[in-house]
């Protein structure tokens, strides 16, 4: 069977094109991590390639035989709070994985099976755990959990307890010589609070662990290295712009890679044909209207108080010196979403940033009418003048009643805007979006009949007033504007939602200026 670019699962060098994701580990030493008895974490986001490397270096060292090791996910223990639960899950899944892994002969027998009254969960991890060293003598056993993230409350203070319980005594026969503990989020970040809400104090339940190690995404090289095997076993080329593109807009995001390359080779492109730029555009827009699941599970994680304050932040482009403060931000950090570019908080790659800011704004996307107003000039291109005040009218009527019920309330007026502009543009043209923490404003590209219109939202900042927004405002515009077309029409709305601006009437919040600049006209909007 020919082998496939690969979005569900692990990957398995057999059947799927795989680069060694051992490659891509920071502060890992492998190396060391049997030989010295070490304990340790992985962390990474979704989709990232954990599992794929977990169980590439698990058969790895049992090919090697200088252990036994063996993979076991606690996925199934997502909803057992209390360790009566969980721990007895999670003895049932040593037994499984050991199965399917090692064969029958090492699966460790529970202590009923061994004439032992039935441990209690207190103590029936380290039992399992003691048995299975024990069963695999003389070689040290090693056991890499996964999904530990899903472990919650009193049963991850169990599960972390008799993992410490039986460290000081590891060993060849007696616990196992090395764990390690993987999932999206490091150790450190893990909440552990009773049913109640009071704080627990697990006693430092894991402070025996070696590395926090963590996987990089692709890099732009590794995306050329990934697609040459495809290039390579059945004669099909990417351009260079195609795979500078893949790189681009999904940042190395492994998964995001996968899907655009097997969309393009399975459903875009003949047999043979070359995959050009043109494909990966297509392909793009096909994943965030599609809304797989692992764009999907990005959506939910929107509704996260936690991550709403941070994604909602570099939204707005607010200069916020409390937003990496605290565990709001490494969730968000350790969930994939963001990260930090040259010191600056921005959404993890375009095709996320895309696709927050439809996810967000589509509620009031469907709320729209189909718009009735003439919105084409006789060309085929936008008539952004109609648009606006039509937009104006549309703010006039509805804004007040519609941000009672946000959820992005700070965001509402962009998200209202993008709503109102993806209602016109669908189908016939694209939106690309540009924001980031601290940069006071979010910039609008809109291409629609082969031509671009530049659109800036800024919000009036109560310490500038407007005068100094839309004076700001103006040179952005045009910077930006130059970035994409210089023959581009240009376009600065500014909402003042200040406590002096709502109190203004709606004539005179609702303005309409034409103002010249050293690079060109501006339209400015008010809202």
């Amino acid at each position: 069977m020919k082998r496939f670019f690969n979005t569900t699962g692990p990957c398995n060098p057999d059947d799927h094109y795989l680069l060694p994701p051992e490659a891509r580990l920071v502060r890992a030493q492998l190396d060391r991590y049997v030989e010295s008895k070490l304990y340790w974490v992985l962390h990474a986001p979704r989709q990232s390639g954990k599992t794929t490397f977990l169980q590439s270096w698990m058969r790895k060292l049992n090919a090697e035989g200088q252990a036994v090791a063996c993979y076991v996910s606690v996925e199934r223990c997502q909803e057992f709070p209390d360790a009566k639960d969980a721990i007895p899950a999670i003895s049932a899944a040593i037994r499984e994985y050991a199965d399917a892994f090692l064969g029958p002969a090492l699966v460790p027998g529970l202590p009923e099976a061994r004439g032992l009254p039935e441990a209690e969960p207190a103590s029936a991890l380290s039992a399992i755990l003691k048995a299975w060293a024990a069963l695999v003598a003389p070689k040290p056993l090693v056991v890499l959990f996964d999904e530990v993230d899903v472990l919650q409350d009193q049963a991850m203070v169990s599960f972390l307890r008799q993992l410490r319980g039986g460290f000081a005594a590891r060993g060849v026969g007696q616990f196992p010589v090395s764990v390690a503990l993987v999932g999206m989020r490091d150790l450190r970040d893990y909440l552990m609070r009773s049913k109640d809400g009071v704080s627990l104090n697990p006693g430092s339940p894991f402070n025996i662990k070696e590395d926090s190690a963590s996987l990089s995404s692709f890099s732009a090289a590794d995306v050329r290295s990934l697609v040459s095997q495809h290039t390579d076993e059945t004669g099909q080329v990417f351009s260079d712009e195609a795979l500078a593109l893949i790189y681009e807009i999904t940042r190395g995001q492994p998964w995001l890679v996968n899907y655009l390359c097997k969309k393009c080779v399975w459903q875009l492109c003949s047999k043979g044909e070359p995959v050009g730029v043109e494909h990966i555009e297509e392909a793009r827009e096909i994943l965030i209207s599609e809304r797989a699941v692992h764009l999907d599970s990005l959506a939910e994680r929107l509704r996260d108080p936690r991550v709403k304050r941070i994604v909602q932040s570099i939204m707005i482009g607010e200069i916020d010196p409390d937003l990496a403060a605290g565990d709001d931000f490494l969730l968000t950090l350790d969930l994939g979403l963001i990260r930090v570019e040259k010191g600056t908080p921005v959404i993890a790659n375009p095709i996320y940033r895309e696709t927050i800011a439809r996810v967000l704004s589509y509620r009031y996307q469907l709320a729209i009418p189909e718009p009735e107003f003439r919105w084409q000039r006789p060309d085929g291109t936008l008539d952004m003048e109609a648009l606006f005040h039509e937009f104006q009218r549309f703010w006039r009527r509805h804004a007040d009643i519609w941000e009672e019920k946000a959820d992005y309330t700070k965001a509402f007026p962009h998200l209202l805007l993008m709503a109102f502009l993806q209602r016109v543009v669908n189908g016939g043209g694209r939106i690309e979006r540009e924001y980031a923490a601290g940069r006071g404003r979010m910039d609008l590209a809109v291409l629609y009949s082969g031509h671009w219109s530049i659109i800036e939202i800024k919000l009036v900042h109560p310490g500038d007033g407007r005068t100094t927004t839309v004076t700001e405002g103006l040179e952005q515009v045009i910077r930006y504007r130059d970035t994409i077309d210089r023959s581009a029409d240009a376009w600065l709305v500014v909402f003042d939602r200040t406590p002096a601006g709502r109190q203004k009437t709606w004539e005179e919040r609702l303005s309409w200026e034409l103002c010249e600049t050293a690079g060109g006209s501006v339209t400015v909007v008010g809202g």
